[in-house]
């Protein structure tokens, strides 16, 4: 989807992806809970899309790529209570202290 094409007024999507890595054994157990934290976030009002990835050639590293209508969507998603509870179930299965967040920015005009 392209900037504009979610009806919103010049406001600007935001877009990131998330990465992580799971522990070793925990593989199955990240799956399943981003796979059901992933339909509570495509509920979200301002959620254009929430994919969830996992590298090729490292399997245990996981890759989620999001966008928002605009910042204030992802603000209410940071709000959101099941973010809060997805991430404390997260993080004893993960190697990172937290999920690495990088935002991007189109180069689209």
């Amino acid at each position: 989807m392209r900037e504009g094409e979610d009806g919103a007024s010049g406001a600007e999507q935001t877009t990131l992806y998330a990465e992580f890595t799971a522990r070793p054994g925990t593989e199955a157990a990240v799956l399943e809970l981003i796979l059901a934290y992933a339909e509570v976030v495509r509920a979200e009002p301002g959620n254009l899309e929430f994919q969830v990835y996992r590298r090729q050639e490292a399997p245990a590293r996981f890759l989620v790529f999001e966008i928002y209508a605009d910042d204030a969507a992802f603000q209410a998603h940071l709000a959101h209570p099941a973010g809060q509870a997805f991430n404390d179930r997260l993080t004893p299965l993960i190697e990172e202290a937290q999920s690495e967040l990088s935002f991007l920015r189109s180069t689209e005009r």
